[in-house]
């Protein structure tokens, strides 16, 4: 295999387009294929720093090491990353480049974004045996399809074949099948090869019938049926369903250790970015994490974690707005742990200065922990190791604001006073060692009797879910024909469904070699 490739689109968004190329990319890697993940566009506040120092989704990252290669700028060079409704901090190749309201990023600057994103997937393609491209949304959103560089945009420049996903669990799958297509410009329908249909509960049999009428109407096969499968835990764009906390929450979990179970609460701060950070704990039995937004949703936690956020003013305010800025001060008076993160650090410090991210100026942090900050217009983004708790530990870091630590005991790059800590370090608690002392510290100091497992490696957690991703691919979908499919491109004679949607001028055709918007 040389230079094939693949777009996973998606009916909808969170059909599991994120799940399936992590999936195809481990069953590949495990064939002996040298496989990359690439996703031209993300709009994501889940994010990682590569080892180079740049800021990808991480959603790439989880999809690079389903492939068992390094993540690089090159799998996702554009990521946006919301500050609100209307507007977005651009990333590009790993560095932020501006902010931009969605009216002038869809208005004129994501189409200059075509040619470094088309080379990128070339210089992927030009390096790796198969690239497994993500899509974004729907390739059926047609107000969108001339400025596109996530889809069919990408699919038709680099003649690459387009597998649609549809979430069965919803409903209406056939129709979302069907319409999808029949909403793409015959330029585009030419590249749709044909469907794989998620999250099917039941007899598959059943659903044989449905699955053959569709080939009948599109002309398209479905290349797999793949069930519901509880707890798959990989990180994802955004929101709270699909994490290691899923593989917690749904499946056979080991009881404590010890004799008493710990309670962490993370206040779901406004723009939540990297709640990643506690999957590890959640993968620890006897560990009970939940999100909250009420003081006395505090009342029982052995530890409160505050965690990142794009919006540390707003999240601020919302802390104060909701009582949870009054608990967390009582919390921190009466010697009980709490734990803040990159944003969530921020907020507990004594005093910030942002010009830069919300410009409100000069606003009083929560005074929990003597760190003054000023947030910097150059975007800190590093991949830190040190030392805590006498354990090893890693993170990474992504924050405009640069924080002065006045007092406190150190701890990593921040400080700990009493049982309030904070730290810039993302990732931290994925280091086992220090991961279980930091839960011993956190038990002793809420009187628990809670004892980490010895045994818990975050990193094994993680392989085995990919693994388990690899598996659904193999065991479900007609692998022989994605190969094919990999290799060879989008078959030959596809029959366009009416009515389509009108192309428009400039649009390169589908059978044309390296054709660019």
């Amino acid at each position: 295999m040389s230079g094939g490739g693949l777009l996973v689109a998606g009916t909808t968004s969170d059909a599991g387009k994120s799940v399936v190329t992590a999936g195809i990319c481990r069953w590949l890697v495990r064939r002996g294929v040298k496989v990359a993940p690439f996703k031209g566009q993300n709009m994501s506040l889940n994010s990682f720093v590569t080892r180079e120092g740049a800021e990808i989704g991480r959603a790439q990252a989880m999809q690079a090491q389903a492939a068992r290669v390094e993540p690089t700028a090159l799998m996702n060079p554009v990521l946006l990353k919301p500050g609100g409704d209307r507007s977005s901090q651009v990333v590009l190749m790993g560095r932020p480049v501006g902010e931009l309201s969605a009216r002038g990023y869809h208005g004129g600057r994501q189409k200059t974004l075509f040619e470094p994103v088309m080379a990128c997937l070339e210089e992927l393609r030009g390096t790796y045996d198969a690239v497994i491209c993500e899509g974004a949304g729907s390739p059926a959103e047609i107000n969108l399809r001339r400025t596109d560089i996530v889809n069919m945009g990408i699919a038709r420049a680099a003649r690459l074949p387009v597998l649609v996903v549809g979430d069965i669990d919803r409903g209406g799958v056939f129709a979302q099948f069907f319409g999808t297509t029949a909403l793409l410009a015959p330029e585009d329908q030419e590249l749709i090869a044909g469907y794989l249909v998620n999250k099917f509960r039941g007899d598959v049999t059943l659903l044989e019938p449905g699955l053959e009428m569709l080939r009948g109407l599109t002309g398209r096969r479905t290349f797999g049926v793949l069930p519901y499968a509880h707890g798959l835990g990989i990180d994802e764009e955004d929101g709270l369903r699909v994490s290691l906390r899923g593989t917690v929450r749904e499946s056979v979990v080991a009881p404590p250790v010890g004799e008493d179970v710990l309670r962490v609460a993370v206040c779901a701060v406004p723009l939540m970015s990297n709640f990643t950070d506690v999957d590890a704990l959640a993968a620890e039995p006897g560990v009970i994490v939940r999100f909250v937004d009420r003081p006395e949703e505090l009342a029982d936690a052995d530890l409160v974690i505050v965690p990142g956020t794009r919006g540390t003013v707003r999240a601020l305010e919302w802390l104060r707005e909701r009582g949870l800025a009054g608990a967390l001060a009582r919390r921190a008076a009466e010697g009980r742990p709490v734990l803040g993160i990159c944003g969530g650090f921020q907020v507990l410090g004594e005093h910030i200065d942002d010009e830069v991210e919300s410009r409100a100026g000069a606003v009083p942090g929560l005074g929990l922990l003597p760190v003054r900050v000023r947030f910097a217009a150059e975007k800190t983004l590093a991949r830190p190791s040190g030392a805590a708790l006498g354990q090893p530990v890693e993170g990474y870091e992504i924050h405009h604001g640069v924080a002065e630590v006045l007092g406190g005991e150190p701890f990593l790059d921040g400080c700990r006073v009493g049982e309030v800590w904070g730290t810039h370090w993302h990732g931290s608690l994925e280091s086992d060692g220090f991961r279980r002392a930091f839960l011993r510290s956190v038990a002793a100091a809420s009187g628990r009797r809670f004892v980490p497992a010895p045994d818990t490696s975050f990193a094994a957690l993680r392989e085995a879910q990919l693994d388990r991703l690899g598996d659904l691919i193999e065991e479900h979908a007609d692998t022989d024909a994605l190969l094919r499919l990999i290799e060879g491109g989008a078959p030959s004679g596809l029959p366009f469904i009416p009515p389509g949607a009108p192309d428009f001028p400039g649009a390169p055709a589908a059978g044309t070699p390296g054709a660019a918007q």
